[in-house]
């Protein structure tokens, strides 16, 4: 597997809903290459309430709603007292910036590396009894069920691997040009141990998609993984309305853990085990949590099949 650059494609939905988590004040984006002008045009109307100084560092305000970044220290704090600030800092070090982006009051992301090298295990191997058949490659919308979720997770992970006891399910990734592991265990806990071997080591942790959840978006995808360099020790749970579902992120701590589960168990033992460390990351819309149990739910699912929703 080649490992992806963390970030590659980050959405500024995500990077939006990770500042709302955050619950700081101020947006200050360090680095990053291309159009930094145009990410923060389209930043500014997914943050919320200003007003804004909205500034990119060493080219002055970016409209006539912008202030320049000012050196002076009491300046800044001036500037930071009287508006929320969207900024942009450049890599080479500055005097005070170490200081600045330490604020209690920044959220700081690095544009270069805005989160650690995480896994993903993509879990496919359910037979479909209530289904009755194969779900995974039953067509919704202009698909396989699956495809929806191979594309939601492409590019957000360094490492990632669909598990299944499916032939059909397993010729469909390797056609798609996704990494596949087909076994024949039959215990949940098989799964997650075999995705987690086939990952490998060195990740700073490892995200647990339901292959049948197809509506789950890349944007709550990277919003997860943000948040994973924000709470590095949290078991992060994609959400709404305060109930958690999935997909899960489990940190490193934890992955030892979930490779010895019980015979049978899933994540949900380790989460029960450590209740304290679980964080709620909301979705966008309630049915990013749905999963398909029956050919009813195909037709439940296609009215939320925009075109843009991956």
């Amino acid at each position: 597997m080649n490992p992806l650059r963390p970030g590659q494609g980050l959405p500024p939905q995500a990077i939006a809903r990770f500042f709302a988590l955050s619950q700081r004040r101020h947006l200050f984006l360090v680095g990053g290459c291309g159009d930094q002008l145009s990410l923060m045009q389209a930043l500014l109307p997914l943050l919320g309430e200003g007003p804004w100084a909205v500034s990119k560092a060493e080219e002055g305000p970016l409209d006539e709603n912008g202030a320049d970044f000012p050196e002076a220290p009491a300046a800044l704090a001036a500037l930071l007292e009287a508006k929320r600030v969207l900024a942009v800092l450049p890599r080479s070090a500055r005097p005070g910036w170490t200081a600045l982006l330490a604020r209690e009051d920044v959220c700081a992301l690095d544009l270069d590396a805005p989160y650690p090298l995480l896994g993903c295990v993509v879990m496919a191997s359910g037979l479909g009894q209530r289904f009755g058949g194969n779900k995974l490659m039953a067509p919704l919308g202009d698909k396989p069920l699956l495809a929806w979720v191979l594309e939601a997770t492409q590019g957000v992970f360094a490492r990632r691997v669909v598990v299944t006891r499916s032939p059909q399910t397993a010729a469909f990734c390797r056609a798609w040009g996704a990494e596949v592991l087909l076994h024949a265990l039959p215990a949940r806990s098989d799964t997650v141990a075999l995705g987690l071997r086939a990952l490998g080591s060195g990740l700073a942790g490892c995200a647990f998609c339901q292959g049948d959840q197809p509506l789950v978006s890349r944007q709550s995808l990277f919003t997860l993984a943000l948040a994973a360099q924000r709470w590095p020790l949290h078991i992060l749970r994609l959400a709404w309305a305060g109930q958690g579902g999935a997909p899960v992120l489990f940190p490193a701590p934890l992955l030892g853990e979930l490779a010895a589960l019980p015979p049978g168990s899933g994540g949900g033992h380790v989460i029960r085990t450590h209740p304290h460390q679980v964080r709620l990351v909301p979705a966008q819309a309630p049915q990013e949590l749905w999963d398909v149990d029956s050919q009813e739910d195909l037709a439940r699912f296609l009215p939320f099949l925009p075109k843009d929703f991956a």
